[in-house]
């Protein structure tokens, strides 16, 4: 995924091969099988084009988050608890970061009539720059949760937690680059 991911393109399994190639050793059909696995899961869609697949990300990487942090939040027995909790471990960034997507969400509106500000607001760019680096997670007509109209988790049930983070790295990519 992290590869379909990079792109935010169709591709194909020659082009994942290639760039896989360019790392390690790796065959066609390993990685032909890993994406027609993620296609059974429901993670990428697949269009015929000639006598090959295209492959694309049914979700962007930050609606696979978003539906893993949900999913974690919903587990707990106290939600307040696990929220102050995972509040603490932030770095400055992360807290920065929360404060613009809370904006985001909150909407104009509420900005205008809320008459107090978000503790750092004044040092921070505008929270859309912020929230879509270089404008690869999604735009204007979206959902903050990836493709409209779409489940940001995939197949309702599925739990891919074994794919990587590129940000994380003690989450090292296997040898299906997944």
């Amino acid at each position: 995924m992290t590869r379909v991911w990079k792109w935010n393109r169709p591709v194909t399994v020659r082009e994942v091969l290639e760039d896989l190639q360019q790392e390690r050793s790796i065959a066609y059909t390993t990685v032909m099988t890993v994406l027609d696995n993620l296609h059974q899961k429901g993670w990428v869609r697949r269009e015929a084009e000639g006598r090959a697949y295209r492959y694309e990300a049914v979700s962007t990487r930050a609606a696979y988050a978003a539906a893993l942090m949900n999913d974690a939040w919903s587990q707990s027995d106290n939600a307040a608890a696990a929220l102050v909790a995972f509040f603490g471990m932030m770095s400055d960034e992360q807290r920065q970061a929360l404060n613009d997507a809370v904006r985001i969400v909150q909407g104009p509106e509420s900005r205008e009539s809320s008459s107090t500000k978000t503790p750092g607001a004044e040092d921070a760019e505008s929270p859309e720059s912020s929230a879509r680096p270089g404008g690869a997670e999604g735009s204007g007509g979206e959902n903050p949760a990836g493709n409209p109209g779409e489940n940001p988790a995939g197949n309702p049930g599925e739990n891919p937690a074994e794919m990587p983070d590129e940000n994380n790295p003690a989450a090292a990519e296997d040898d299906t680059g997944r």
